[in-house]
């Protein structure tokens, strides 16, 4: 899989997809992912790839040209399944999305900054918009970030354990059950007997049980999906 970000300040990227799971996919070449600052196509001598909103609106809006030049090269070298924008007011980001967006093969995410990008680049070289929550942030980097992050993770081999994917939150529909791990005994707070038990059915019954428990009481709305 690749995925090419375009954004005007690469910086923000850097950090965040180059360690941990993400990162070891890279190195393993699971995984391409590519950063491309805008301003390669910025236009004049100081490389601006911002201008002055039309109507007077306050804040500066990201321009066509620079955007259409760098998604026509990258398009020139290969066939990409997605062009994605990250949005305020785009598809809300969950779990089906990240699942289905993981069986892609090359994908583009522009992130937005400023006030926003021309909206003809909407209408005519975006393919998909995606939010990653209700509020707004000074920039897409970090929310595609987040993006990348939630599709790597499903790719396999990117996690040590390829099952631990399939128990995530969210993958049924449902937070997942409380977890624990060693000592079994910490000040007299204790893990479960049931976990201790050893017997398979009762551990998943009771992790079907608190997933199912836990849904109804913080996250309600899941359940009406």
């Amino acid at each position: 899989m690749r995925i090419d970000i375009l954004t005007v300040v690469p910086e923000l990227l850097d950090s965040p997809l180059s360690y941990s799971i993400v990162g070891r996919a890279r190195k393993k070449g699971l995984v391409e992912i590519y950063i491309h600052n805008l301003r390669e196509f910025g236009l004049g001598p100081r490389q601006n790839v911002d201008d002055y909103s039309y109507g007077g609106d306050a804040g500066m809006v990201m321009m066509v040209e620079p955007v259409d030049k760098m998604i026509a090269k990258l398009k020139s070298e290969r066939d990409y399944d997605e062009v994605i924008y990250m949005s305020p007011d785009g598809e809300i980001l969950d779990q089906a999305i990240a699942n289905e967006l993981s069986l892609k093969g090359n994908i583009i995410i522009l992130c937005g900054h400023y006030k926003g990008i021309d909206h003809r680049i909407r209408e005519h070289l975006i393919t998909r918009e995606i939010s990653v929550g209700d509020y707004v942030v000074s920039g897409g980097e970090i929310p595609a970030a987040l993006l990348a992050d939630s599709i790597v993770r499903l790719i396999p081999g990117a996690l040590t354990d390829e099952t631990s994917a399939l128990s995530d939150s969210f993958q049924d529909g449902l937070l997942s059950p409380p977890v624990y791990t060693r000592p079994a005994d910490y000040n007299g707070w204790k893990v479960p007997d049931v976990l201790l038990s050893g017997n398979p059915k009762l551990i998943q019954k009771w992790q079907d049980d608190q997933a199912l428990e836990r849904t109804k009481r913080l996250r309600p709305n899941l359940l009406k999906k």
